[in-house]
């Protein structure tokens, strides 16, 4: 297997098989994410096939659980019966109870998803970074009065998100509608660790492959250009 290699990661969210997860893994993403169930949004997958899924992918390629529950004992039955390496806690966590979670969970990595919805949300950030071993910025409401936790195709103000970066002790992904055109400026502002997507390699739900290579020659390139 050719996997092609960026100084950005390159995360691909919303896998729903075995064939999306070595489609991707070949385009030359370093993670996936596998989706179980949320309050909205799309790529939600049964918990019995995130589980098969991650059994198939090989190191070192991350497998990212996202969840939407938030009591730490939860969050740590669900990652373990997937089998997944990391966990994407999408919403806030109880009591921010992260002692119990690293406790639990002691060989997986724990990502926290902060919904960047202005300043604000630099202070939750820089508040949560040193509980966990990334954070990932998205554009998501989870206080809307249906939760959006993420796949909401949405770009939000990525002068916070670089201003989280900058000061954040840990690495830290940028998602939220991010596609071929615009990630080369999302990187150029941001410079991320990473870089998070889902439904701009889709193409009426479906993983596209040729919108996958663009998306990721596009990523090569900023990266390219930003070193």
């Amino acid at each position: 297997m050719n996997v092609m290699i960026s100084s950005i990661h390159i995360k691909i969210c919303c896998i729903a098989s075995i064939d999306e997860a070595r489609l991707v893994i070949s385009a030359g993403a370093s993670a996936l994410g596998l989706v179980s169930a949320m309050p909205s949004g799309p790529g939600p997958i049964a918990d019995e096939r995130i589980a098969a899924i991650a059994r198939t992918v090989p190191p070192p390629v991350a497998t990212f659980l996202l969840t939407c529950k938030q009591n730490a004992l939860d969050v740590a039955r669900q990652v373990r019966a997937s089998g997944c390496n990391t966990v994407q806690v999408c919403d806030e966590l109880t009591d921010r109870d992260y002692t119990t979670l690293r406790g639990e969970l002691p060989n997986v990595r724990l990502v926290q998803v902060i919904h960047v919805e202005g300043e604000p949300s630099i202070d939750e950030a820089l508040a949560i970074a040193p509980h966990v071993d990334a954070l990932l910025l998205d554009s998501g409401r989870p206080k809307g009065a249906v939760k959006e936790l993420g796949g909401t195709g949405r770009v939000h103000d990525w002068s916070v998100s670089r201003t989280i970066r900058q000061r954040s002790p840990v690495p830290v992904f940028l998602a939220g509608g991010l596609n071929e055109q615009n990630v080369g400026e999302a990187i150029r502002i941001v410079r991320p660790f990473g870089i998070d997507m889902c439904s701009g390699v889709r193409t009426d739900g479906n993983l596209d492959p040729d919108k996958l290579a663009r998306f990721v020659r596009a990523v090569h390139a900023a990266a390219g250009a930003t070193e």
